[in-house]
């Protein structure tokens, strides 16, 4: 009879530690669901940051290497390039972000959060007040942004200029603006 009871008792709290890690698990997955759009904007920005030092490199290229009549034409030839790079990779990267996100934040959030901890992540992040600071969040990160740059713009822009030309020096590249060819000294006619 003892034997038969203890039975029942492991099986009834191996049944209850499935279905609580049942319930754990689904909210996670309902957690990381939920995180769709910003798994989506880490996709964005990581290739939009991708193609950025393409673009800088080309605008640079286009202020100083190309002719002023030829500019505006080669300006939207580029960007007309980078906007099918974008629309070409963004999809991929999005796709893969959402396909890893379950592997790779799983095993983190099972790690650091309860059961009861999680109910109240899901309980916040569905809150109307957690949607409100979601819609304004963009607009405060937008707002310091704005206010760092114009803070800092004067010390920070002549270390850019070093770095820029430190860099150049580095790679053997030139510096400044093109040196103006000298002309080909004239041949002289030949002699008859």
């Amino acid at each position: 009879m003892k034997k038969i009871k203890l039975a029942i008792l492991t099986v009834a709290l191996a049944g209850s530690s499935l279905a609580m890690a049942q319930d754990k698990a689904t909210l996670i997955k309902n957690f990381i669901d939920l995180q769709r759009p910003g798994i989506e904007s880490l996709a964005r920005g990581l290739v939009e940051q991708s193609s950025a030092p393409i673009a800088q490199a080309g605008s640079q290229y286009l202020q100083t290497q190309v002719p002023a009549e030829k500019r505006e034409a080669a300006a939207k030839a580029a960007d007309a390039e980078l906007r099918k790079y974008f629309e070409e990779s963004y999809p991929i990267v999005r796709d893969k972000a959402l396909q890893l996100a379950p592997g790779a934040l799983t095993p983190i959030m099972e790690q650091n959060f309860s059961e009861e901890e999680l109910k109240q992540l899901m309980a916040w992040i569905s809150s109307p007040l957690s949607k409100k600071y979601q819609e304004v969040n963009p607009k405060l990160q937008t707002a310091l942004t704005e206010k760092l740059v114009a803070e800092t713009r004067a010390s920070i822009e002549p270390k850019m200029v070093a770095l820029d030309a430190a860099v150049a020096k580095a790679l053997g590249a030139p510096t400044g603006p093109a040196p103006a060819k000298a002309a080909a000294p004239a041949k002289a006619p030949p002699k008859k």
